[in-house]
Protein backbone atom coordinates (compact mmCIF):
# COMPACT_ATOMS: atom_id res chain seq x y z
CA UNK A 1 0.00 0.00 0.00
CA UNK A 2 1.43 3.21 -1.05
CA UNK A 3 1.90 6.38 2.13
CA UNK A 4 -0.68 8.28 -0.24
CA UNK A 5 -3.64 5.60 0.05
CA UNK A 6 -2.78 5.49 3.45
CA UNK A 7 -3.61 8.55 4.43
CA UNK A 8 -6.39 8.42 2.64
CA UNK A 9 -7.85 5.16 4.56
CA UNK A 10 -6.85 6.91 7.85
CA UNK A 11 -8.43 10.03 7.22
CA UNK A 12 -11.56 7.70 6.12
CA UNK A 13 -11.36 5.96 9.81
CA UNK A 14 -10.76 9.24 12.16
CA UNK A 15 -14.61 9.43 12.41
CA UNK A 16 -15.24 5.65 12.95
CA UNK A 17 -12.00 5.89 15.68
CA UNK A 18 -13.44 8.56 17.12
CA UNK A 19 -17.19 6.91 17.20
CA UNK A 20 -15.39 3.74 19.01
CA UNK A 21 -15.25 5.71 22.59
CA UNK A 22 -11.75 3.56 22.81
CA UNK A 23 -10.98 5.96 25.28
CA UNK A 24 -9.59 9.97 26.10
CA UNK A 25 -6.30 10.33 24.77
CA UNK A 26 -4.03 13.51 23.87
CA UNK A 27 -4.60 14.00 20.47
CA UNK A 28 -0.47 14.81 20.51
CA UNK A 29 0.31 11.04 21.66
CA UNK A 30 0.80 8.37 19.83
CA UNK A 31 1.50 5.60 21.56
CA UNK A 32 3.62 2.87 19.91
CA UNK A 33 4.35 -1.36 20.00
CA UNK A 34 7.60 -2.30 18.76
CA UNK A 35 9.95 -5.20 19.05
CA UNK A 36 12.82 -5.86 17.39
CA UNK A 37 15.74 -4.99 14.85
CA UNK A 38 13.70 -1.96 14.14
CA UNK A 39 14.95 -0.24 17.40
CA UNK A 40 17.87 0.69 17.27
CA UNK A 41 17.11 3.10 14.29
CA UNK A 42 13.61 3.79 16.25
CA UNK A 43 14.87 5.20 19.00
CA UNK A 44 17.34 7.83 16.68
CA UNK A 45 14.06 8.72 14.27
CA UNK A 46 11.44 8.71 17.41
CA UNK A 47 13.31 12.42 18.41
CA UNK A 48 13.36 13.76 15.13
CA UNK A 49 9.69 12.97 14.80
CA UNK A 50 8.70 14.36 18.10
CA UNK A 51 10.66 17.71 16.81
CA UNK A 52 9.46 17.83 13.31
CA UNK A 53 5.81 17.36 14.12
CA UNK A 54 5.05 18.35 18.04
CA UNK A 55 3.65 14.93 18.50
CA UNK A 56 4.79 12.98 21.92
CA UNK A 57 5.63 9.12 21.43
CA UNK A 58 4.91 6.95 23.91
CA UNK A 59 6.52 3.43 23.38
CA UNK A 60 5.59 -0.31 24.99
CA UNK A 61 8.66 -2.54 24.18
CA UNK A 62 8.26 -6.10 24.01
CA UNK A 63 9.00 -9.76 22.47
CA UNK A 64 6.92 -10.79 18.93
CA UNK A 65 6.61 -14.23 20.34
CA UNK A 66 5.83 -16.21 23.15
CA UNK A 67 2.96 -16.00 25.97
CA UNK A 68 5.12 -13.93 28.20
CA UNK A 69 2.91 -10.78 29.94
CA UNK A 70 4.84 -8.51 27.76
CA UNK A 71 4.93 -10.41 24.27
CA UNK A 72 3.21 -7.99 21.86
CA UNK A 73 0.36 -10.84 20.74
CA UNK A 74 -0.51 -11.40 24.70
CA UNK A 75 -0.70 -7.45 25.42
CA UNK A 76 -2.84 -7.31 22.25
CA UNK A 77 -5.05 -10.36 22.98
CA UNK A 78 -5.79 -8.47 26.14
CA UNK A 79 -7.45 -5.88 24.45
CA UNK A 80 -4.31 -3.32 25.24
CA UNK A 81 -4.03 -0.78 22.64
CA UNK A 82 -1.24 0.81 20.44
CA UNK A 83 -1.87 3.71 17.68
CA UNK A 84 1.19 1.74 15.40
CA UNK A 85 2.98 -1.94 15.32
CA UNK A 86 6.67 -2.35 14.35
CA UNK A 87 7.68 -5.90 14.37
CA UNK A 88 8.77 -7.80 11.75
CA UNK A 89 6.76 -8.42 9.08
CA UNK A 90 5.14 -11.81 9.09
CA UNK A 91 4.38 -10.92 12.79
CA UNK A 92 2.36 -8.19 11.66
CA UNK A 93 0.48 -10.31 9.35
CA UNK A 94 -0.34 -12.44 12.31
CA UNK A 95 -1.60 -9.36 13.65
CA UNK A 96 -3.79 -8.29 10.53
CA UNK A 97 -5.40 -11.61 10.69
CA UNK A 98 -6.10 -11.62 13.78
CA UNK A 99 -7.89 -8.07 13.46
CA UNK A 100 -5.23 -6.21 15.65
CA UNK A 101 -4.03 -4.31 12.74
CA UNK A 102 -6.05 -2.52 10.25
CA UNK A 103 -5.75 -4.16 6.99
CA UNK A 104 -4.13 -2.24 4.37
CA UNK A 105 -2.05 -0.12 6.77
CA UNK A 106 0.93 -1.94 6.04
CA UNK A 107 4.19 -0.26 5.13
CA UNK A 108 7.29 -1.75 5.18
CA UNK A 109 10.55 0.25 6.48
CA UNK A 110 13.66 -1.86 6.26
CA UNK A 111 14.94 -5.01 5.94
CA UNK A 112 17.91 -7.03 7.39
CA UNK A 113 20.55 -9.33 6.15
CA UNK A 114 21.95 -12.58 7.66
CA UNK A 115 25.51 -12.15 8.76
CA UNK A 116 28.40 -13.49 11.15
CA UNK A 117 30.23 -12.41 13.59
CA UNK A 118 33.28 -13.82 15.41
CA UNK A 119 35.52 -12.96 18.79
CA UNK A 120 37.20 -9.17 18.56
CA UNK A 121 40.86 -10.11 18.02
CA UNK A 122 40.09 -13.45 15.64
CA UNK A 123 41.11 -13.46 12.02
CA UNK A 124 38.32 -12.62 9.97
CA UNK A 125 36.72 -15.48 8.20
CA UNK A 126 36.30 -15.32 4.43
CA UNK A 127 32.57 -15.84 3.96
CA UNK A 128 32.34 -13.79 0.53
CA UNK A 129 31.51 -16.84 -1.68
CA UNK A 130 29.82 -19.68 -1.26
CA UNK A 131 32.54 -21.85 -1.50
CA UNK A 132 34.32 -19.19 0.81
CA UNK A 133 31.76 -19.68 3.35
CA UNK A 134 31.55 -23.34 3.29
CA UNK A 135 34.95 -23.96 3.63
CA UNK A 136 34.80 -21.30 6.58
CA UNK A 137 32.07 -23.49 8.28
CA UNK A 138 33.67 -26.65 7.52
CA UNK A 139 37.27 -25.31 9.57
CA UNK A 140 35.07 -23.68 12.41
CA UNK A 141 35.36 -25.45 15.75
CA UNK A 142 31.55 -24.09 16.94
CA UNK A 143 28.43 -22.29 15.55
CA UNK A 144 25.52 -20.59 16.85
CA UNK A 145 22.56 -19.21 15.40
CA UNK A 146 19.29 -17.58 16.84
CA UNK A 147 16.16 -19.65 18.09
CA UNK A 148 13.67 -17.50 15.73
CA UNK A 149 12.76 -17.53 11.80
CA UNK A 150 16.51 -16.81 11.07
CA UNK A 151 17.91 -19.61 12.64
CA UNK A 152 15.59 -21.70 11.35
CA UNK A 153 16.76 -20.98 7.91
CA UNK A 154 20.54 -21.63 9.16
CA UNK A 155 20.50 -24.38 10.19
CA UNK A 156 17.26 -26.09 8.30
CA UNK A 157 17.84 -24.86 4.91
CA UNK A 158 21.60 -22.87 4.79
CA UNK A 159 23.60 -26.12 5.70
CA UNK A 160 21.70 -28.14 3.23
CA UNK A 161 22.36 -25.71 0.50
CA UNK A 162 25.68 -25.73 1.44
CA UNK A 163 25.88 -29.71 1.32
CA UNK A 164 27.58 -29.66 4.28
CA UNK A 165 24.73 -30.38 6.69
CA UNK A 166 25.87 -33.73 8.75
CA UNK A 167 29.07 -32.41 8.99
CA UNK A 168 27.90 -29.41 10.71
CA UNK A 169 25.63 -30.90 13.16
CA UNK A 170 27.76 -32.21 16.18
CA UNK A 171 29.33 -28.63 16.03
CA UNK A 172 26.80 -26.35 15.30
CA UNK A 173 23.51 -25.54 17.87
CA UNK A 174 20.62 -22.97 17.94
CA UNK A 175 20.75 -20.65 21.10
CA UNK A 176 18.14 -17.43 22.26
CA UNK A 177 18.91 -14.73 19.35
CA UNK A 178 19.68 -12.33 22.03
CA UNK A 179 22.96 -14.64 22.88
CA UNK A 180 24.18 -15.20 19.63
CA UNK A 181 26.80 -12.46 19.86
CA UNK A 182 27.66 -12.71 23.91
CA UNK A 183 27.94 -16.33 22.98
CA UNK A 184 30.91 -15.83 20.38
CA UNK A 185 31.87 -12.30 22.49
CA UNK A 186 32.48 -14.68 25.81
CA UNK A 187 34.13 -17.16 23.50
CA UNK A 188 31.51 -19.67 23.82
CA UNK A 189 30.96 -20.30 20.36
CA UNK A 190 33.60 -19.51 17.20
CA UNK A 191 30.57 -18.03 14.57
CA UNK A 192 27.87 -16.41 15.65
CA UNK A 193 25.05 -15.71 12.72
CA UNK A 194 22.16 -13.30 13.33
CA UNK A 195 20.42 -10.42 11.46
CA UNK A 196 23.15 -7.98 10.95
CA UNK A 197 21.09 -4.91 12.77
CA UNK A 198 21.39 -7.40 15.65
CA UNK A 199 25.30 -8.35 15.62
CA UNK A 200 26.46 -4.51 14.94
CA UNK A 201 25.51 -3.11 18.22
CA UNK A 202 27.37 -6.03 20.65
CA UNK A 203 30.94 -5.47 21.82
CA UNK A 204 33.24 -7.92 21.79
CA UNK A 205 32.57 -9.32 18.21
CA UNK A 206 34.25 -8.47 14.78
CA UNK A 207 31.40 -8.42 11.87
CA UNK A 208 32.72 -10.93 9.49
CA UNK A 209 30.03 -9.93 6.68
CA UNK A 210 27.08 -10.78 5.32
CA UNK A 211 25.93 -14.41 3.67
CA UNK A 212 26.32 -14.46 -0.07
CA UNK A 213 23.57 -12.80 -2.26
CA UNK A 214 22.86 -16.68 -3.60
CA UNK A 215 22.12 -17.54 0.07
CA UNK A 216 20.75 -14.30 1.51
CA UNK A 217 17.29 -14.10 3.30
CA UNK A 218 16.06 -10.79 3.92
CA UNK A 219 13.89 -10.22 7.69
CA UNK A 220 11.94 -7.31 6.42
CA UNK A 221 10.53 -5.04 9.40
CA UNK A 222 7.19 -3.15 8.78
CA UNK A 223 5.06 -0.80 10.60
CA UNK A 224 0.74 -0.85 10.85
CA UNK A 225 -2.31 0.83 12.64
CA UNK A 226 -3.86 -0.55 15.31
CA UNK A 227 -7.75 -1.52 14.93
CA UNK A 228 -8.16 -0.19 18.37
CA UNK A 229 -5.77 3.13 17.69
CA UNK A 230 -6.81 6.60 19.28
CA UNK A 231 -4.70 8.98 16.97
CA UNK A 232 -4.89 7.78 13.48
CA UNK A 233 -3.46 10.70 11.96
CA UNK A 234 -0.82 10.77 14.26
CA UNK A 235 -0.47 6.98 13.33
CA UNK A 236 -0.03 7.78 9.86
CA UNK A 237 2.37 10.41 10.37
CA UNK A 238 4.61 8.54 12.06
CA UNK A 239 4.36 5.57 9.39
CA UNK A 240 5.30 8.46 6.74
CA UNK A 241 8.13 9.61 8.57
CA UNK A 242 9.64 6.09 9.16
CA UNK A 243 8.87 5.23 5.59
CA UNK A 244 10.50 8.64 3.84
CA UNK A 245 13.70 9.60 2.58
CA UNK A 246 13.91 11.78 5.93
CA UNK A 247 14.35 8.39 7.67
CA UNK A 248 17.08 6.74 5.85
CA UNK A 249 20.15 7.93 7.36
CA UNK A 250 19.48 6.51 10.49
CA UNK A 251 18.23 3.14 9.10
CA UNK A 252 21.05 3.24 7.33
CA UNK A 253 23.49 3.54 10.47
CA UNK A 254 21.62 1.28 12.20
CA UNK A 255 22.62 -1.68 9.88
CA UNK A 256 19.50 -1.64 7.93
CA UNK A 257 18.36 -1.75 4.32
CA UNK A 258 15.53 1.32 3.78
CA UNK A 259 12.80 -0.33 1.47
CA UNK A 260 11.49 2.42 -1.10
CA UNK A 261 7.26 2.91 -0.86
CA UNK A 262 5.42 0.47 -3.01
CA UNK A 263 4.54 1.69 -6.23
CA UNK A 264 0.98 3.13 -6.73
CA UNK A 265 -1.42 0.24 -8.15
Amino acid sequence: MTIRKLRVRVLALCVAGALLGSGATSADEVKVMISGGFASAYRELGPQFQEATGRTLTTVWGPVTGKTANAIPVRLARGEWADVLIVVSYALDDQIDAGKVVPGSKVDFARSAIGMVVRDGEPKPDISSIDALRRTLLTAQSIVYPDNATGVYIGGELFERLGIAGRLAIKSRMIPAEQVADAVANGRAEIGFQQVVELLPVKGVIFAGSLPAELQRYTVYSGGIGTNAKNLAGAAALIRFLSSPDAAPAIIGSGLEPLPPAPAN
